[in-house]
């Protein structure tokens, strides 16, 4: 009796651990449950590790899961009861807080969208979100819209992205933040492409560190593709800020100030910044120190690849008729092998003649072929050539005042200016035909060589029929002919919703 009474006992046990670990998200083969928060491992399943964790906080009323599966084949056949399903889903989730998250194909461990819009985030949900999001590998956009973060969050937020190895596109919408904490999204070491910052009341303050973030005159943000400043408070003190942040910076492409408070004052900032532009005294005295590193760094690598003839080991006097014939011809074979290796220190000298490395080769005969036992040295000199080269370009890419095409004028330096940024949207603010003048100069000056394919200059303080205006837009047609004009009511739209 004793015997059946502990064998009934110890299966009793391992039944209710069993049950305990299924509501946690564990596998059945775990023999202890998880107890605690830290404890609890993500599986990358937002529908089992959401809910499993707010447990473990003992959060009562916890937001549900709303998951996106991807249209199938058989959509057209069950279309109807798709509708009918997914129009009831709305409903129950209509008037409670619930995460929508979008999967990329019918594994329930691809979500690659996580969105929460329009209720507040506490501390203790967003301690989960913290836990959650790196276990989801394929994520690649996160959206917070009327979540009502604090700046304390945002902070925190920074050292979570990075553990996010596919995120990429951030919203953070409709989310005012005291201390306008919205720069930190935009450090240096960053690897967000795309933000929006839409709604948040950003001001003249909050744009002056954004601006500071965008590039300085020792940094820059290196990452951001897009930026949408939309529906915010911007001024001209703003845009000013914003348009010396874009002086340095080579990365950005998308820029959206629409429907702010940006007049005169501050387009013209961002006129002058898009043609070409004279150096600060700051900005001088920061290109010579750019240029004596970039110098010193030429000559320290130099120096380590050609050893100076002093220092070649010396050669006993009673040996040297012996072998006096063998250097000669030793000489000869380091001459042509000098020879060979000026050739990858003259590339140094010259960025432009670098080539990328699908198109360095090892060396061939006149025939064609590679040449024999000098094959794989010289491969592997040519490969560490490329890749030093390729370092000295990205150090001029990054920073610009570095620029070959600087001109000197007048006893100032001028800079070709920004023709990276290929969208600038300023629909909607304050600015007068005073200013148009200079947005036409700059695009004139612009060229070929890059610059603005689309300037939004929509519902301003100046009549459609303006002609510095008409010009402009002429200028637009010719840099993409196959822009489609976008109706006002779409630009309206823009940063309002979710």
């Amino acid at each position: 009796m004793i015997r059946k009474r502990l064998a009934k006992d110890k299966t009793e046990k391992a039944t209710a651990e069993e049950d305990t670990s299924k509501h946690l998200g564990q596998t059945p083969n775990e023999t202890l449950p998880v107890q605690t928060f830290d404890e609890y491992h993500c599986s990358g399943n937002v529908e089992i590790d959401f809910p499993g964790l707010c447990a473990l906080l003992d959060i009562k009323d916890i937001p549900a899961v709303s998951t996106m599966h991807p249209v199938s084949s058989t959509a057209e056949t069950t279309s109807e009861a798709g509708d009918t399903e997914e129009s009831q889903s709305q409903i129950n989730t209509a008037f409670k807080p619930c995460l929508q998250v979008e999967l990329e194909n019918e594994n329930p461990f691809s979500a690659k969208s996580f969105k929460i819009s329009g209720w507040q985030v506490d501390e203790q949900i967003y301690r989960v979100l913290q836990k959650v999001l790196p276990s989801l590998s394929q994520l690649q956009s996160l959206q917070l819209w009327q979540a009502r973060l604090t700046d304390q969050m945002v902070i925190s937020l920074m050292s979570t992205i990075p553990l996010c190895s596919n995120l990429r596109a951030v919203a953070l919408e409709g989310n005012p933040l005291p201390d306008q904490s919205y720069h930190l999204l935009l450090s240096e070491d960053s690897a967000i492409s795309h933000l929006s910052l839409r709604n948040n009341r950003i001001g003249d303050e909050g744009a002056r560190l954004i601006g500071l973030a965008l590039s300085t005159t020792r940094t820059a943000n290196k990452n951001l593709l897009s930026l949408n400043l939309a529906f915010n408070s911007i001024g001209d003190a703003g845009a000013t800020h914003i348009a010396k942040g874009l002086r340095l910076n080579r990365a950005l492409l998308f820029l959206s100030l629409s429907n702010n408070h940006i007049g005169d004052s501050g387009a013209a900032h961002l006129a002058k910044i898009l043609g070409e532009f004279a150096l600060t005294h700051e900005e001088v005295v920061e290109r010579r120190k750019l240029l004596l590193e970039k110098a010193q760094s030429l000559s320290l690598r130099v120096d380590s690849e050609y050893t100076p003839a002093d220092q070649l080991p010396s050669v006993p006097s009673s040996t040297s008729l012996s072998i006096s014939k063998g250097e000669s011809k030793g000489t000869s074979k380091k001459k042509e092998a000098s020879k060979k290796d000026e050739k990858p220190a003259a590339n140094k000298e010259n960025p432009k003649s670098v080539k990328k490395p699908s198109e360095v080769k090892g060396p061939q005969s006149r025939a064609g072929k590679p040449m024999g036992k000098e094959k794989q040295l010289s491969s592997h000199e040519d490969q560490s050539s490329v890749a030093q080269n390729e370092h000295i370009e990205t150090v001029e890419i990054v920073n610009p005042l570095l620029d070959q095409s600087v001109q000197h004028r007048n006893g100032l330096l001028f800079l070709p200016g920004n023709t990276t940024l290929t969208s600038l949207n300023l629909a909607g603010n304050r600015i007068t035909k005073k200013s148009l003048p200079l947005f036409l100069a700059s695009l004139e000056r612009q060229g070929e060589g890059g610059g603005l394919l689309r300037l939004c200059l929509q519902r301003n303080r100046f009549p459609p029929d303006c002609e510095s205006y008409v010009k402009i837009k002429e200028l637009m047609a010719l840099s993409d002919p196959l822009e489609v004009n976008i109706p006002e009511s779409t630009e309206e739209q823009e940063g309002q919703g979710a």
